[in-house]
């Protein structure tokens, strides 16, 4: 129910902000983010809407040997990322790039350390992406949404790392989360993701 608030309240917010940029769509099916906020926001886009896909997968068929515990936090942090997907769909309205075609090849679903380790790449991964983000936008409501949404995505990755060693202090194993640039993060992003993504044309610091 937090992340539907988070929704509803950005969306709001959102909805009053017209200076988006429409992406173009190259020729070769490369996927371009666009430019100024609105590239900002499908970059965020694209990283819920991996991780959307990754913990419906897992949903999906669970493997073997999932715990109470480990099906009803998983089942949260599914619902959580498509929560965030729809949003910014719907908040990107028209300036939304389409859905991204995941690439889960490297994952063996049917481990249980393999699903959280990944789990754990793609919950630092976003924390790091949204850290390093929020600096790009220039609409102080979207920085607030960046805000709100890299707190719930900073709660996932210390639920991961519970799961991954109970007891200990890996939750939060510093004090300050990592930033990255778009260019790293969809890097990093496109070994999970088939389609082509160019982020060319984002706001650099």
């Amino acid at each position: 129910m937090a992340a539907l608030a988070i929704a509803g309240a950005g969306a709001n917010a959102l909805g009053e902000n017209r200076l988006f940029s429409i992406p173009v769509a190259p020729q070769d099916g490369t996927v371009d983010l666009g430019s100024g906020d609105t590239g900002i926001l499908n970059y965020a886009y694209a990283l819920e809407q991996l991780e959307a896909a990754y913990y419906t997968q897992v949903m999906s068929a669970p493997y073997a040997g999932m715990t109470a515990e480990e099906r009803q936090i998983l089942t949260d942090l599914r619902d959580h990322e498509i929560v965030h997907r729809e949003f910014f769909k719907v908040a990107l309205g028209a300036n939304a790039i389409p859905a991204l075609v995941p690439d889960f090849g490297k994952v063996n679903f049917n481990s249980r350390a393999s699903v959280l380790k990944t789990a754990q790449i793609f919950e630092d991964l976003g924390v790091s992406a949204y850290n390093g983000a929020g600096q790009l936008l220039t609409d102080p409501q979207n920085l607030l949404l960046a805000g709100k949404i890299v707190s719930v995505e900073a709660r996932h990755a210390a639920a991961i790392r519970d799961l991954l060693k109970p007891r200990s202090d890996s939750f939060a194993p510093k004090p300050l989360d990592v930033e990255r640039s778009p260019g790293t993060v969809l890097k990093l992003a496109g070994l999970f993701i088939k389609t082509k993504i160019s982020g060319d044309n984002l706001p650099k610091a």
